[in-house]
């Protein structure tokens, strides 16, 4: 497989950079973070990734908002998106996979089975399509 390129945004520095350390360093995925929804739409098609991870809870624009913007962008709206949320109640969840997301991480979550997850939800994203 080569490697995944993974676009994360999440607005709390520390979770992103623990993310991207927990993605890259048990995985060969490639992994472009944005610290914004804004800062995300402006540049994560340029990235062309192979899936989106999402913070739900972030100012200005949330993860909800994010992803139908996401969804509206012609070079994106073909990636498949996680959620990562600390609110993984089942009908949260069952609400986020209904706006058309792939799956939903619970955060806390546990950054040596990471990659893993991702990695899960991309291949049943693929076998979707």
């Amino acid at each position: 497989m080569t490697a995944l390129r993974v676009a994360y945004v999440e607005d709390e520095d520390d979770i992103r950079e623990l993310t991207e350390i927990a993605l890259t360093s048990f995985a060969d995925f490639t992994v472009q973070t944005y610290a914004s929804g804004a800062e995300a739409l402006a540049e994560m098609a340029a990235f062309a990734p192979d899936l989106i991870l999402l913070d739900v809870m972030m100012p200005a624009m949330d993860g909800k908002t994010l992803f139908g913007r996401i969804m509206r962008t012609d070079a994106l709206a073909d990636v498949p998106v996680v959620f990562m949320t600390a609110k993984a109640l089942p009908a949260e969840c069952e609400e986020l996979r209904a706006l058309g997301a792939v799956g939903v991480i619970s955060k806390p979550y546990d950054p040596v089975t990471l990659a893993d997850r991702v990695t899960d939800l991309w291949r049943a994203a693929a076998v979707r399509s």
